[in-house]
């Protein structure tokens, strides 16, 4: 760093993203900073191996109030006791049953991009990329466990149920159990519209989460964790005569058998990019609607219309007045 005498370490961490975090804080106090690494840096925006420390430098007239930002800036919201930023998420952690060498891979699994998108240092990525790795990572675990689990089904058999286990509502299941939703990094915007409860948002960091372990502890962590999780999903599907959850054809039943027609699905919205394409859709029965739903295709949107439908049509009528 030019200028710079006798530069002092106000800051250390494992996690590039947190470093950048805290470079940023000091930078936009006017306080110069510089961050050294021992390993080189990867595509991500964090150290892979683990192994590395990332030190935040300040000049050594600086020292005294950096460190006092820093630890302001690891107050929680009712001034109570400084706290970490790599120990906040511990309860996920225990939650997951395993620990992260590198926590900054985690934190990057929990960023969104309407997160890093109000970052002004430039130095927060979003959880995207891991997405994309952690959909490939689950769907290879799946298919294995389908192929060795159900050697006598056929590929369309496999297909439904690997479409299932891994379709958009019942990963966003999965990411509520583990409480994922308190652990999302969110921008204000996101926040402010309810992020931590949407299905879509949840079912893309679980995928993130998943992509994490395995550049953490390898596919041998991945696969444990994925076990763990979708143990009591794998036993239901060994279950006589479940193929898949085909809740279209079940609510067409129940429909025809009330003498009621059959009912109908239209989009009522879709966003995202082309390639992450997110769909909405209404079942609707005599015009009214049913229930809605998100998935990542039409199909799967669909089926998860249905199943909200059947369970509103299995919910007990309302009281006079409620």
């Amino acid at each position: 760093m030019s200028g710079m005498d006798d530069p002092v370490i106000v800051f250390r961490t494992h996690s590039d993203v947190e470093a950048n975090v805290v470079a940023g804080l000091l930078d936009a106090h006017g306080i110069e900073t510089n961050l050294s690494s021992d390993v080189p840096h990867s595509i991500f925006p964090l150290t892979v191996n683990g192994l590395g420390e990332v030190r935040v430098t300040v000049s050594a007239d600086q020292a005294g109030a950096a460190a006092r930002l820093i630890a302001d800036f690891g107050q929680g919201p009712d001034q109570q006791a400084p706290v970490r930023i790599r120990d906040e998420f511990e309860a996920l952690q225990d939650a997951m049953g395993y620990r992260f060498r590198d926590r900054g891979l985690l934190e990057h699994a929990l960023t969104h991009r309407s997160r890093a998108h109000e970052d002004v240092t430039g130095g927060v990525i979003d959880n995207e990329s891991l997405e994309f790795l952690g959909d490939a990572v689950l769907g290879f675990v799946v298919a294995d466990q389908l192929f060795r689990r159900f050697p006598d089904r056929d590929e369309g058999q496999k297909s439904k149920l690997k479409a299932s286990l891994v379709s958009t509502a019942t990963l966003a299941r999965m990411a509520s159990a583990l409480a994922l939703g308190e652990h999302l990094l969110l921008g204000r915007g996101e926040e402010k519209t309810g992020g931590r409860r949407k299905q879509a948002l949840l079912a893309d960091s679980y995928e993130a989460l998943i992509a994490a372990l395995y550049l953490d502890g390898g596919i041998e962590a991945a696969q444990a964790f994925i076990l763990r999780e979708f143990a009591d999903r794998f036993g239901a599907a060994a279950a006589p005569g479940s193929v898949s959850d085909d809740y279209k054809s079940s609510l067409q039943e129940r429909l025809q058998r009330r003498g009621d027609p059959l009912p109908e699905y239209a989009v009522a919205g879709e966003q995202g990019p082309a390639h992450r394409r997110l769909f909405r859709i209404e079942v609707r029965l005599r015009g009214e609607v049913l229930a809605s739903a998100e998935g990542r295709t039409k199909k799967e949107a669909e089926q998860e219309a249905a199943r909200l439908a059947m369970a509103a049509l299995d919910a007990p009528p309302a009281e006079p007045g409620d």
